[in-house]
């Protein structure tokens, strides 16, 4: 009665050997796509699509003094003299980084990240700061 149900083993073999020779051809684009990305240096501090600076941002809250700390491709370190309690070191942070590039306090906004660590900040600006000089500003205060 079994022998019935099941098909004999040599169909089974060359079913088998029919279908597990062919290969699936590779896909060229998403290769090269993924080398762009590669290739593609991140930078924490970018243009929106609206023109305004978007920096990314890896807040330290509580530390004794405000500080950059360093500048990675995730984001620059900064140290927050402010608990991060009631938002008080998400204005502290958006008033220091508005100090550092000398721009006014309303021209810094906190983007994302009210309650993370990680946080974007978006400077708008009337063009008189670029990504290049927000970079040097940054670094400049990480040495002093």
């Amino acid at each position: 009665m079994l022998k019935n149900v099941f098909p004999p083993y040599e169909s089974v073999l060359s079913y088998f050997r029919l279908y597990s020779s062919r290969k699936m051809p590779k896909k060229k684009s998403a290769s090269s796509s993924k080398e762009k990305e590669e290739n593609k240096v991140q930078n924490p501090v970018t243009l929106d699509k609206s023109g305004n600076i978007m920096i990314k941002i890896l807040a330290k809250p509580g530390a004794k003094l405000n500080a950059i700390t360093g500048i990675s491709e995730e984001g620059v370190g900064v140290q927050i003299n402010a608990p991060p309690v009631e938002g008080e070191a998400n204005t502290e942070l958006i008033q220091y980084i508005s100090s550092i590039l000398k721009v006014r306090k309303s021209d810094v906004s906190l983007d994302r990240g009210s309650r993370s660590r990680n946080k974007t900040l978006i400077v708008t600006s009337s063009g008189s700061i670029g990504v290049d000089i927000v970079l040097e500003k940054l670094k400049a205060e990480i040495n002093s």
